[in-house]
């Protein structure tokens, strides 16, 4: 198969020509926030891109957080995608219901965990549907693969290293939650949460990194003009952050597409930084 046309991302057009390619595997991540009530494992049980599995993000986790959705230990990413039929040699390419929303988590993870071809498929499920492509609601019976998982602990922050970095400055912070979110001003969702966000962190709403009339992914020019008028320098460190960690890899694809590749992200976000504590919590637009 041809490399798509950007880095991490590929067209319907390109998914749809190469289903049957014997290493390509799809992979449905879809994902709905908590008080949604909605079932994504449903859903993709009605219908689904032919072949594709369903990469559950609130089972494929650590089992001993507290927190929603963690990383998993590598032992354990590598015994749940092996189930699911995704392993080494495989080309995975991953999509989600809303477009691109869930479908970076998945791909990031699987970025962490050492795979070299995992891709996006751009404008997710709402623009294969749109153009008439082929949907199915056959169950898929895959069969085991073994996936080799080797942490890359650059693409990972914790709740201490983001501590530390409140004195040193060294990596700048940016948001992907809803400004209301980000400036105080709405409730979280999740209960018990303090509003508010991370001091020195940058705003932006990862629904603004997505074209309305289709929801692919910006053009890159137009996608480095948003970073900058966040306030973000591209040529430093940055750190991705969000509610739970899943939106906040919109904003990690998006940099990886402009070639910053070792964008991090923190794990815990939001839900573990605004538990009731003493991290410092700062109300009000960007400073």
């Amino acid at each position: 198969m041809n490399k798509p046309e950007r880095s991490f991302l590929v067209s319907t057009e390109w998914l749809e020509a190469n289903l049957t390619s014997p290493d390509l595997k799809v992979v449905d991540a879809s994902y709905f926030l908590p008080n949604e009530d909605r079932d994504a494992r449903k859903d993709y049980e009605e219908e689904h891109i032919p072949g594709a599995v369903f990469f559950d993000i609130d089972a494929i986790k650590d089992p001993e957080s507290p927190l929603p959705h963690m990383l998993p230990p590598p032992e354990v990413f590598s015994a749940k995608v092996r189930k699911l039929g995704l392993g080494d040699g495989n080309r995975i390419v991953v999509y989600d219901r809303r477009g691109l929303m869930s479908a970076p988590r998945v791909w990031w993870t699987f970025r962490a965990f050492g795979a070299r071809e995992v891709m996006v498929l751009d404008g997710g499920l709402p623009k294969w549907k749109a153009e008439g492509r082929p949907l199915d609601d056959h169950p898929v019976l895959p069969m085991e693969r073994h996936f080799t998982a080797r942490l890359n602990t650059t693409l990972v922050r914790d709740l201490e290293q983001m501590q530390r970095n409140l004195e040193s400055r060294r990596e700048q912070v940016v948001d992907a939650r809803a400004s209301a979110r980000f400036d105080g001003s709405a409730e979280e969702i999740r209960p018990g949460l303090r509003s508010g966000h991370i001091p020195g962190s940058r705003s932006l709403p990862f629904t603004e990194l997505c074209d309305p009339s289709d929801g692919t992914l910006l053009p890159d020019a137009e996608l480095r003009a948003k970073f900058e008028a966040a306030g973000l320098d591209l040529s430093r460190p940055i750190v991705t952050t969000c509610g739970s960690g899943v939106t906040a890899a919109v904003l990690s694809l998006a940099l990886a597409e402009l070639g910053k590749q070792d964008a991090a992200l923190y794990d815990g976000s939001w839900t573990e930084w605004g538990q009731p504590g003493d991290t410092p919590v700062q109300t009000g637009p960007a400073e």
